[in-house]
């Protein structure tokens, strides 16, 4: 009887450092800046016998997100326009919102929850965050689930 897989989220600094050459070897092949396995594992400094001992274990987690239903909670400023241009973000970058909660503003903030559904995102869930904090009138913006 074949056990069943289990997964940790695990810091990267705390990863092995072939686990790490791996991940990059992937993210080589995916976005053509390596066109063999062969290729990819030379530019990593692993051996390809590494790369398929691994490839199918290692996979990093905003990459473990993409295709789903992601759920951001934002605590913002109470401005005119600011969720509008929020939502702007997510339409750039191909994020599908799905809900949009929020209650009412006090003291001069509002928590609001968006749910997005991200398999078409042109960014990495990682980007995508922190464009989201880094936008004027954002206190703080975090992933609730996913």
């Amino acid at each position: 009887m074949e056990k069943a897989p289990k997964y940790y989220i695990v810091e990267a600094s705390a990863l092995p450092e072939v686990f790490l050459k791996v991940a990059e070897a992937k993210r080589l092949i995916s976005t053509g800046e390596a066109t063999t396995v062969n290729e990819a594992a030379r530019m990593t400094g692993i051996s390809r016998s590494a790369f398929y001992k691994y490839r199918d274990s290692v996979l990093p987690f905003q990459n473990m997100m993409a295709g789903r239903i992601i759920t951001f909670q934002f605590l913002l400023h109470d401005e005119k326009g600011l969720l509008s241009s929020m939502l702007m973000i997510f339409a750039e970058h191909k994020a599908n919102i799905q809900t949009i909660n929020s209650i009412v503003p006090t003291n001069g903030s509002a928590i609001v929850t968006i749910t997005a559904e991200t398999t078409d995102l042109t960014v990495s869930l990682d980007e995508l965050l922190r464009l989201l904090r880094g936008h004027a009138g954002v206190i703080k913006a975090e992933i609730l689930a996913g």
